[in-house]
């Protein structure tokens, strides 16, 4: 699909949405997103997507340079929607953002379409509701949230390899690197090695953020 046709398409929504290139970068804006960023096309074009959008979940900061719908766009992986709160003009608000994959000529390099559109009171509601299932009915943090979890997170879309995927899961139940390297038949540098991979991947900045992180959005 052509930039051109890309540009045709995000205006043909009345849904906020813009278009970034394999690299994070904007390429197109369209004017419900110019309105619901309160920036200018012509401003936002060219810079990455994260610089602007700025988005977070229950966790922190989802968007980055390291991201996740990056990297599964770039596999050509489907990518289901998912809620994320981004920075407007009106301040902080939760929207359920849809990403679709525009392939030119089956090239390795697509641009992909984000259409957003505002939940604010739905994903407040629905963390209420999860606070109530963990102060009052003292469930686990994950398994409320698994419960009243009405759309993924943009987390689950980040690609693990399957020994990232065992480590991370031994983090999940208290090991040390020593203890992982011992029950995994490896060195403690390749543990370290595999948990700095694992940290870059979830934008996290410790081990117990990259837990939490992983069992909200149902990744482990």
């Amino acid at each position: 699909m052509r930039l051109r046709s890309i540009c045709e398409l995000i205006e043909g929504t009345a849904d906020a949405a813009f278009a970034t290139d394999s690299t994070g970068t904007i390429v197109a804006l369209n004017s419900a997103a110019e309105k619901l960023f309160g920036i200018n096309a012509d401003k936002a074009v060219g810079e990455f997507c994260h610089l602007i959008v700025k988005g977070m979940d229950e966790c922190g900061q989802i968007c980055s340079e390291n991201c996740s719908i990056k990297q599964a766009a770039g596999k050509l992986h489907p990518i289901h929607h998912f809620d994320l709160k981004v920075e407007t003009q009106d301040g902080k608000q939760w929207c359920n953002m849809s990403v679709l994959i525009a392939q030119e000529n089956n090239s390795k390099e697509p641009h992909t379409i984000h259409i957003l559109r505002p939940v604010d009171v739905r994903k407040r509601l629905e963390l209420a509701v999860r606070d109530f299932l963990v102060t009052e009915v003292s469930l686990p943090e994950e398994k409320a949230a698994a419960l009243i979890r009405t759309t993924r997170s943009g987390v689950s879309e980040t690609e693990l390899t399957g020994r990232e995927r065992e480590v991370l899961n031994l983090l999940a139940t208290g090991k040390t690197s020593p203890a992982i390297a011992g029950k995994l038949h490896i060195s403690r540098n390749t543990v370290d090695n595999h948990i700095q991979h694992i940290l870059k991947k979830l934008n996290a900045h410790s081990r117990l953020e990259a837990v939490r992180r992983a069992e909200l959005s149902g990744l482990i």
